[in-house]
């Protein structure tokens, strides 16, 4: 049957469809639809009529309506995917409110899956992407179609996982330009998913020896990224406590030729700051509880509560008076620069202390999805930059989007003549050779 498969991906007569159209799977279903007729399915109904309208709130593919008169289709009836030969699941593999992986999207993935196969005369080739922790894909997905659809494994449907690599934001690493590891449950299934995403993948592709081996190498990527944040972040609070500038520090280290370019800052979003608790869970079910990587998660997770606490005793330094009448102007709320995404996002555990403080603030991101921040936070987000600075007696910035940098530095002389404190949490703006004198502003950054 795997030849067959493979005789239909050579002369482009494949069907794919694609579970999950988020900051993953779109850019991915846009690619294959370029050689393949794709379905693109997802439970989200706005998501699709947006989609459907060629909009992309992500901001991942430009162009969508080009792709679509090419074969991609999107739909929230699971129904569409039948006929499709292959199957990949990019959907969200969030953790829950104690650190544990929440399962139910990727699980939800595997039940129309289930439902869809049972309808197949021909086999379906599944491939996994969401990352999980080593054995997930073997030990919890296949059991759970085999459950509920009356197909059976390595007869009626075979599977893969190949880990996503999207990086949000970044125009220049692609899902195209950037190597695809991929698996497969046996040696002929390896073969259609290197053959698969091989033609699409200019970069190539890395055949891991096991599944299991390709979900490691996932989890451990991003582990690995964290803990190196981490530990720039414990060397900025040490710098901090000697009155050493880290941003210098790090200056001066960097003209070492193997020192990592690491810098400080708030570690959110849906990967860096999710995967390593993938990991750790599976490792305290082996019997061995992680120190080093929960180490760095605490560290990490604990940045914002040491940002806001800081610009809290600089307001009190600057002008001493009772905290409620202090007010400050938070500048970017995303998870990272440049991107709608405020899932996980850290700048949430800055305002979450500064409350505690009762401190008031007012949001503004011009890129932020703001239902989104009102939903899952309550928070308002305004999308205009501050119009009149003086109202506030200090200004920080969380998320140095592209356009919040010039508007900074064409109103340093009012933040300086205005303000009290200026928190510049990743050190984003230049004062060097500016008129600012910083013992006035009382400026600040990790």
């Amino acid at each position: 049957m795997t030849k067959n498969i493979l005789e239909h991906l050579q002369e482009k007569r494949a069907s794919i469809g694609v579970i999950g159209l988020g900051y993953v799977g779109l850019p991915l279903a846009a690619s294959f639809s370029k050689k393949y007729r794709v379905v693109g399915f997802d439970i989200n109904q706005n998501r699709i009529d947006e989609l459907n309208h060629g909009e992309d709130s992500t901001g991942e593919v430009e162009s969508l309506n080009e792709f679509v008169l090419k074969g991609l289709s999107f739909t929230s009836d699971p129904e569409s995917l039948r006929k499709c030969d292959i199957i990949i699941v990019a959907v969200p593999t969030p953790i829950s409110s104690g650190n544990k992986p929440d399962l139910r999207p990727l699980l939800g993935a595997c039940r129309t899956i289930a439902q869809v196969i049972d309808f197949r005369l021909e086999p379906t080739y599944i491939c996994f992407e969401s990352t999980v922790y080593p054995g997930c894909t073997e030990e919890d997905c296949i059991p759970e179609i085999e459950r509920l659809s009356k197909k059976k494994f390595g007869k009626d449907f075979f599977v893969g996982y190949s880990p996503e690599r999207i990086n949000p934001g970044d125009k220049v690493h692609r899902f195209e330009t950037i190597t695809k590891v991929v698996s497969g449950c046996r040696e002929e299934s390896l073969n259609l998913f290197a053959s698969l995403y091989g033609s699409v993948v200019e970069a190539g592709v890395y055949r891991a020896s096991s599944i299991k081996v390709a979900e490691a190498a996932k989890v451990i990527e991003n582990t690995q990224r964290d803990l190196n944040i981490a530990l720039i972040n414990e060397l900025s609070i040490i710098f901090h406590k000697l009155n050493i500038n880290t941003q210098e520090v790090l200056a001066a280290a960097r003209t070492k030729w193997n020192f990592l370019p690491f810098v400080p800052g708030l570690v959110g979003g849906h990967c860096i700051g999710v995967d390593p608790y993938y990991l750790t869970h599976r490792s305290e079910k082996a019997g061995y509880i992680p120190r080093v990587i929960l180490a760095g998660r605490a560290l990490n997770d604990g940045m914002g509560e040491f940002i806001a606490k800081e610009s809290v005793r600089l307001l009190l330094k600057s002008r001493p008076k009772n905290s409620e009448s202090y007010r400050l102007a938070i500048l970017g709320f995303t998870f990272k620069e440049n991107v709608p995404d405020v899932r996980n996002t850290k700048v949430i555990d800055i305002l979450r202390s500064l409350d505690s403080f009762s401190i008031k603030y007012d949001v503004f991101d011009s890129h932020a999805d703001q239902e989104d921040a009102k939903e899952e936070y309550e928070i308002e987000i305004v999308k205009d930059l501050p119009k009149d600075i003086q109202l506030y007696d200090g200004l920080v910035l969380a998320v140095p989007h592209t356009e919040i940098l010039p508007w900074v530095h064409q109103n340093l002389e009012i933040i300086g003549q205005s303000l009290n404190v200026f928190i510049d949490v990743k050190g984003a703006i230049n004062l060097r050779g500016t008129p600012l004198e910083l013992e006035k502003l009382n400026y600040w950054q990790l």
